[in-house]
This record gives C-alpha cells, sequence and structure tokens, in this order.
C-alpha cells in the first residue's frame, strides 16, 4: 500500500515480495472464509482520507459482505489489497516495478537478492511484516508454523490438541479445525490463561478519557481508566485509548514502557484486539461442550511420549504441575520479533547500522521511522513499516495505525 501510495503521489519504486504474492501477506492470503476481519470493515479502507474505500471495494466486488459494521472474510481484503495495487498500476504505469524474489542483504544503496541481484533505491522501507514464529521444538507431533500449507491437515477429526498460546492465532486454528467437522479436545496453554474478548454490539461508543487516564503515574491512569469503564463499558474505554496510544507510548520513559509490559500487556493485548462475536460464539460453545480448555502457565519442555507429545509446564506462580499430553502440539505463541537475529535486521546491528530500542522490543527508530544506528543517528535511507516498527510506535498492526503511518511517510519520503 505504501507503494501505491508512492505511485499516487509520482513516485517511483520498487517493490520485493519473497513468495510473488504481493499483498495480501500471511493474514489476508487464508483461503478459508471462516477467518474474519478484527476490525469492522468501515474502518478497514487501505487509504487514509478515504474511510469508505474498502465498503465501496465490497459493494462493486461482494455485495453480501457490504456491511461498514460486519466482520468480513480476511480473503476478501486480500483481493481488496490486491485490485488496489493494481488499480494504481494501470492509472499510473511504470511507477510500480514488482520484483519475485528474497532480499539477502541490505547494502549501502539497496538490497541484494539472493540471486545476487542488485537493487538501488533512494530510500529502503522494511515492511517485512511479522517474522515468523517460534517453535516450541520437541518431535514431529508438534506443528511449529500452523500457517504453513497443509499444517493442520494431518489432525484426526477425534485428536487431541495442545496449543501453546492462546490468542489470535490460537482462535484462527482452532476455527479452521472445527468447520472441518474435528471432535476432539483442545487445551490452550499460556502465561496468564487469557483468551481475546469479543467485539459488542454496533455503533461502537468512543470514551472521553479524563485527563488522569492519560497522564501522571500509571497505577493512577489504570485506576481512572477502571473507573470509567464501569459507568462506559471497556470497549468504549479501550476505543477512547486507540487514537492516542502512538503518542501516549513516545511520550512514556523507558521505565514506564518496561512496566507497561511486566504487567499490563497481556490484559491489553486480549481487550485490544478483539475477535468478532462469531467467533467468540464459537469459543464459548466449545467450553460448553467441555472440548475447550486454558491453562495459566509457562512451557518449560515437549518429550515424545507413547503415541503422543508430552508438555512439561508450570502454571502460573505455582510448582510444576502435572504433564499435558495431546496428539499434537500446535505453536501459536506468535512473531519471535527478535531483530537481532533476524537476516536483514541482524547484520545491519552488527555493523552499526542499526540499533536495537532499550527494552528490546524491535529496531530503534526516530519520531518519523527512520532507523538509528549505534550512535543513534537518523538514516535518511533507511525506514520501517509495520511490525518492524513496534518498538517506536507500539500500535503498528492494525490496518488503520498502518494507512496513517503510510499516509505521513509517504509525504516525507516525496
Amino acid at each position: 500500500m505504501l507503494a501505491a501510495r508512492l505511485a499516487e503521489r509520482g513516485r517511483v519504486s520498487t517493490l520485493i515480495d519473497r513468495t510473488g504474492g504481493f499483498g495480501p501477506g500471511v493474514a489476508y492470503a487464508t483461503p478459508f472464509a471462516g477467518h474474519l476481519l478484527n476490525v469492522r470493515a468501515g474502518r478497514m479502507s487501505a487509504v487514509e482520507g478515504r474511510p469508505g474505500d474498502f465498503v465501496d471495494w465490497l459493494t462493486a466486488n461482494a455485495p453480501d459482505q457490504a456491511d461498514p459494521m460486519g466482520f468480513a472474510p480476511r480473503a476478501l481484503y486480500g483481493r481488496y489489497v490486491r485490485d488496489r495495487l493494481a488499480g494504481v498500476e494501470t492509472a499510473h504505469p511504470g511507477r510500480i516495478r514488482r520484483v519475485a524474489g528474497e532480499v539477502a542483504a541490505i547494502t549501502g544503496d539497496g538490497v541484494r537478492l539472493a540471486d545476487g541481484e542488485a537493487i538501488t533505491g533512494a530510500a529502503i522501507v522494511l515492511a517485512t511484516g511479522n517474522p515468523p514464529p517460534r517453535t516450541a521444538g520437541g518431535d514431529d507431533r508438534v506443528l511449529a508454523d500452523p500457517w504453513a500449507s497443509g499444517a493442520l491437515d494431518r489432525i484426526g477429526d477425534e485428536d487431541d490438541i495442545l496449543i501453546i498460546g492462546s490468542g489470535l492465532t490460537m482462535v484462527d486454528v482452532i476455527q479452521t479445525l472445527d468447520a472441518r467437522g474435528w471432535r476432539g479436545r483442545v487445551t490452550a496453554l499460556s502465561l496468564r490463561g487469557l483468551l481475546p474478548r469479543t467485539h459488542g454490539a454496533p455503533p461502537d461508543v468512543h470514551a472521553d478519557l479524563p485527563e488522569t487516564a492519560t497522564v501522571g503515574p500509571l497505577s493512577q491512569r489504570l485506576k481512572a481508566a477502571r473507573a470509567l469503564s464501569r459507568g462506559t463499558g471497556w470497549r468504549a474505554v479501550m476505543d477512547g485509548y486507540r487514537p492516542i496510544t502512538a503518542r501516549l507510548w513516545a511520550e512514556a520513559t523507558t521505565v514506564e514502557r518496561a512496566r507497561l509490559m511486566r504487567h499490563l500487556r497481556p490484559w491489553w493485548d486480549v481487550h485490544r484486539h478483539r475477535i468478532a462475536p462469531e467467533m467468540g460464539r464459537m469459543l464459548d460453545r466449545l467450553s460448553a461442550e467441555n472440548r475447550l480448555t486454558l491453562k495459566a502457565g509457562r512451557l518449560e519442555s515437549v518429550e515424545a511420549g507413547d503415541g503422543k507429545s508430552l508438555a512439561r509446564w508450570r502454571p502460573w506462580r505455582q510448582a510444576a504441575a502435572e504433564p499435558l499430553t495431546a496428539d499434537w502440539i500446535i505453536d501459536c505463541t506468535g512473531p519471535g520479533h527478535d531483530a537481532a537475529t533476524h537476516p536483514l535486521t541482524g547484520p545491519l546491528i552488527a555493523q552499526g547500522r542499526a540499533r536495537l530500542d532499550p527494552l528490546g522490543l524491535g529496531l530503534d527508530l526516530d519520531d518519523d521511522g527512520r532507523v538509528l544506528d549505534a550512535q543513534g543517528r537518523a538514516d535518511a535511507r533507511l525506514w520501517t513499516l509495520g511490525p518492524p516498527a513496534r518498538a517506536a510506535y507500539w500500535e503498528t498492526i492494525a490496518v488503520p495505525d498502518i494507512r496513517k503511518r503510510i499516509e505521513a511517510m509517504a509525504a516525507i519520503i516525496d
């Protein structure tokens, strides 16, 4: 979408995609219609300043899904992204060059592909999305990447499953299996044992946050937010924070950010990144059928058992418990975000061309998204967009946040 926006502003860019898919990424490449957006369609325009763009596209291409208050299939959003890119290419021929290939290294004036081709540019934007998931390790019954092609096909209809992680990826996996007729049981293990909350009935309401909820000691802010939620509902409070989250994160000190990560993040994640009501009803049904169990604790090891996998774990703030057994273990812990070991950013850090932020969340950036080198100087040629920029902006993975960053970056690069 940045390439499309640059083209509309008269700039030429080269768009490099390892898979050759150009657009959908992992989230929107799913062919399964049951995987729904986690944001209402009316908020999913890919273009800042054109709030109805996605709904207009749905009206023309999938009218049965054109409800701005609804949660459209993610596969449709993937088509929408592809169509927008193709439409811009038609309107502005020659301004976007597509290259299907894998970037092996970032050089001084561009990138080098795995096949040796060198591509130069006045600016390099790392829009690589989420890195591959971490692996839980163990035997061949551990499915390290649930998004890999055919990864879930080996699971039998009656097989029991242990999922490491209880967030959005876990919901996707269970939804996929449930739609296939799977009748087994699933145990989800995560540090706090929390499930994503669901969206409420429309219309969405944004609470007006009092000053005590946005300034001052973190404990005071949390107390004010909780008090407000008792009157307006917690969804309204979370939506009140959404437009200012990036600013509050930027204003926070390293100590404050560390406290937020250590104490509040699990609850922030499940309330902020909500799921469609249909998904919530599915989880409620499985719980009522005693087929979904949540465990709060830390995975310690995975071993091969007698025809099953065995996971040793330690409950939250307790001694080790009886091991969990399952026919399959699925790693849904999410991306690692380790910039120091990433094949592209790791060498930049080693060379001093980039550095980690103080908490090690990712690359350290300036206010506009430029990468800072080891001495804290901004590299005018090297930028980040989306998940690689999370250390600087925190809220940088949702479409409404990314489109704002695209507009700001396109104006500066222009």
